[in-house]
């Protein structure tokens, strides 16, 4: 090899070394930058929600009862979510939580509201009174049941007392023991526990909202009401559909309230979701059964939380589409 040979030999030899070189500096892009970030959580949340999902989705294909050590496990495939459709006492379950989410629910987000705008006003002890409505929020929900039990309590309780010293009724009202009223003293003990949740994150969301647009509204001498509705309520909505979502979830997960209130009865009258699904799992054993209810209940509030962000989240108005 002559030495023009050698030089360009080595220049390319450089060459490549440089470009190599340069291929290990170069920044990963922001999707990959951001995807990094964001896998531990990911893993996090793998582990602790989708593989104990996909634990349960796989147990429930299965016919398994622990009441007898003999009996075999067999694969069913879907014939368990068949069973679930035509279970009467799924449906009922199914009607008493959706009853209580809508009442409750509905009341909590407007006397949440009214709590909020109240709090939010600068007032002589404002500190004080917000720590107060905390109170029952922050009280353990076994002994807020233990509390409610006394008060709905038929013979002494104070609401009959009350009730009755008013010339409202007659006769005392047996409010855990009678069909008609067991659900209703059930869906005021959950206002009664958790209007004061609702009410903290809407008086964050009123705290996000500029003063400035409040001083335009009242130069332009809106109402009250009009600025309500047209500056305050629109600018809540993403802080509203957070509302909806997490009492959503916990009504569907609501079990330690009605299981030491009214243990799901009378009858099964105020018997949720997952008071049956916990009955079925682990008092009756039949762990494919239970499973099958589980990943049921959880396709439920998926449905319905995905038609809840589609409606509430989407723009605002058509001015903010590009």
């Amino acid at each position: 090899m002559d030495a023009s040979s050698e030089r360009l030999a080595a220049q390319t030899g450089g060459a490549g070394h440089l470009a190599r070189r340069r291929w290990f500096r170069q920044e990963p892009s922001e999707a990959i930058y951001a995807a990094l970030l964001v896998l531990p959580a990911m893993l996090t949340v793998a582990l602790i929600a989708f593989l104990p999902l996909a634990r349960a989705f796989w147990l429930s294909l299965w016919h398994i009862n622990l009441r007898f050590a003999t009996t075999p496990r067999t694969f069913v495939g879907l014939k368990n979510y068949q069973a679930i459709l035509h279970d009467d006492r799924f449906y009922n379950a199914l009607k008493v939580s959706g009853t209580i989410a809508l009442w409750s629910i509905l009341a909590e987000l407007v006397l949440g509201m009214v709590i909020a705008l109240a709090i939010h006003r600068e007032f002589t002890g404002r500190g004080p009174v917000r720590a107060s409505v905390l109170i029952p929020w922050a009280l353990t929900t076994v002994v807020a049941a233990k509390m409610w039990q006394l008060i709905y309590q038929t013979d002494f309780g104070i609401l009959n007392r009350i009730l009755g010293d008013l010339r409202l009724i007659s006769n005392p009202i047996p409010w855990l023991a009678s069909p008609n009223w067991a659900i209703w003293g059930l869906i005021g003990a959950e206002i009664w526990k958790t209007t004061p949740f609702a009410a903290l994150l809407l008086l964050a969301g009123l705290q996000l909202i500029p003063g400035d647009l409040y001083e335009a509204s009242a130069l332009d001498g809106a109402t009250a009401w009009a600025t309500f509705w047209h500056v305050t309520l629109p600018l809540l909505r993403p802080t509203l559909l957070v509302v909806l979502l997490f009492r959503l979830i916990d009504v569907a997960r609501m079990f330690d309230l009605p299981f030491v209130l009214t243990s799901g009865g009378p009858g099964f009258q105020t018997e949720t979701l997952t008071m049956y699904t916990y009955r079925v799992l682990f008092q009756n054993l039949s762990f494919g059964m239970g499973s099958a209810l589980a990943v049921t209940t959880f396709l439920i509030v998926l449905v319905v939380c995905f038609i809840f962000i589609k409606i509430l989240g989407a723009p605002v108005g058509k001015g903010d589409e590009r």
